[in-house]
């Protein structure tokens, strides 16, 4: 008989104590799928007196995550301390060293060590299993690793994030502000009290890097994502989305172009008949083979790191990043003056004569045609009935697909005109 693989958990937060939970109430199922018992027999974490609401007993209590992963009483490193740096880098280096398999939630790490540590797996024979650290509950490391091992991949994108995607779907379902939807994430739990890593688009960047390393073959890095977040996002802009066929999505996009891989996050326009723009609340989605579940929350996330101690138990030792370190090509930062493709645009018009005809004008002059136009007209009288004031009107544009340097240079030259009031907006469109 086998004996069961002995499991070891540094980090007993939400995610850590759910996992404990998941493979007691599995063990049977676990055992079953992976030809061997799966047993929690240490663990680790910074406070051994916080209730937890999980059974400790008859778990040893490690002094701490790197006296966890030399010990010899373990099989498998199972990291959720989290953070880009120690003690995690060094507790994963020392349970791969010592030919332990190690399993992790940790992106950032991952994405900021994530060869290093691939080297060390590759090195002394353990599996380096990081399923929950992209999309949580969505098996997209799994499929881009193994699944689609023999299948060319051109493009991969999706809504990464929970954060943001709830934030963007409250905006355009009750027409809240976007510091009014995110106050609201944050009471609900679903944003950080510091919220930037999210709504300025990092977690979606590193998430991102890490999917374009399995996908294209490329070294993992974050350096060479272009990165927006969503505070500049407006509910008039889900307004204009709404009535020209569109929804807006933070998403991910890496794609290969004849100029190297091209990895950008930022606000994007989506047609709404796709599927990645029916992906609403804290969902993640990651499409054209849609895989769509749970991105965010103690539950998704610690079911993808039991499936990943299941790999572990059944053998399977699968190269990280889906192919040997020294074959993964170096990346660098496509500039984004050269990106190609549609774009909306909203510009405060002051209400002069020839506006419009200015603002044409330096389109054209940039070769940017324009799909299509709607001007705002805003009643023109007051409460008690008095003509008001001229005020700027918003036109909003969509283009053909034009490249973004071009984008910019037509507006750069309408502000000098001053024909517009405050910045334009601008969002990119991505069509399928």
């Amino acid at each position: 008989m086998v004996a069961p693989l002995r499991v070891g958990i540094a980090g007993l937060g939400t995610v850590g104590a759910e996992v404990i939970r998941l493979i007691e109430q599995q063990g049977r199922a676990l055992s079953a799928r992976s030809g061997r018992g799966v047993r929690v027999v240490a663990v680790t974490a910074r406070s051994k007196a916080k209730k937890r609401g999980v059974d400790l007993r008859g778990i040893a209590w490690a002094k701490n995550a790197l006296a966890l992963a030399g010990d010899p009483g373990i099989d498998c490193f199972v990291e959720l301390i989290g953070g880009s740096g120690e003690p995690a880098l060094s507790a994963i280096e020392a349970a791969l060293k010592s030919g332990k398999s190690v399993v992790t939630a940790n992106k950032a790490l991952i994405a900021k060590h994530g060869l290093r540590l691939a080297r060390s797996a590759e090195k002394y024979g353990g599996a380096l299993n990081f399923e929950a650290a992209v999309g949580a509950a969505i098996p997209v490391v799994k499929t881009l690793r193994e699944g689609l091992a023999g299948t060319g991949v051109n493009r991969v994108y999706g809504i990464l994030n929970g954060t943001c995607n709830y934030i963007l779907t409250r905006m355009e379902q009750e027409g809240l502000s976007f510091a009014e939807c995110l106050k609201d994430a944050q009471r609900l739990g679903y944003a950080e009290a510091n919220p930037s890593f999210d709504v300025d688009g990092h977690d979606t960047a590193q998430k991102l890097a890490i999917l374009a390393s399995l996908a294209f073959g490329t070294k993992v890095a974050q350096s060479a994502v272009y990165v927006e977040g969503i505070s500049s996002i407006a509910p008039e802009d889900l307004r204009a989305a709404e009535e020209l066929g569109y929804r807006v999505k933070l998403l991910g996009v890496a794609v290969r172009t004849a100029k190297g891989i091209e990895q950008r996050v930022h606000p994007t326009m989506v047609p709404k008949s796709s599927s990645i723009a029916q992906v609403m609340g804290v969902t993640n989605g990651i499409p054209p083979i849609t895989l769509v579940g749970p991105g965010a929350g103690g539950a998704a996330t610690a079911s993808a790191v039991v499936a990943d101690i299941a790999d572990v138990a059944r053998g399977i030792r699968a190269k990280p990043f889906g192919r040997p370190v020294a074959r993964l090509r170096a990346t660098t930062k496509a500039p984004m003056e050269r990106h190609e493709g549609g774009y909306y645009i909203r510009l405060m018009a002051r209400d002069l004569a020839g506006t419009a005809a200015t603002i044409a004008t330096r389109l054209a002059e940039q070769k940017i045609s324009i799909e299509s136009i709607v001007q705002r007209h805003p009643d023109g009288v007051d409460a008690n009935g008095a003509a008001k004031k001229p005020s700027p009107v918003p036109v909003i544009l969509i283009t053909y697909a034009t490249h973004e340097d071009a984008v910019y240079r037509a507006l750069e030259a309408v502000q000098r005109d001053k024909v517009i009031s405050g910045r334009p907006q601008v969002i990119r469109i991505e069509k399928n």
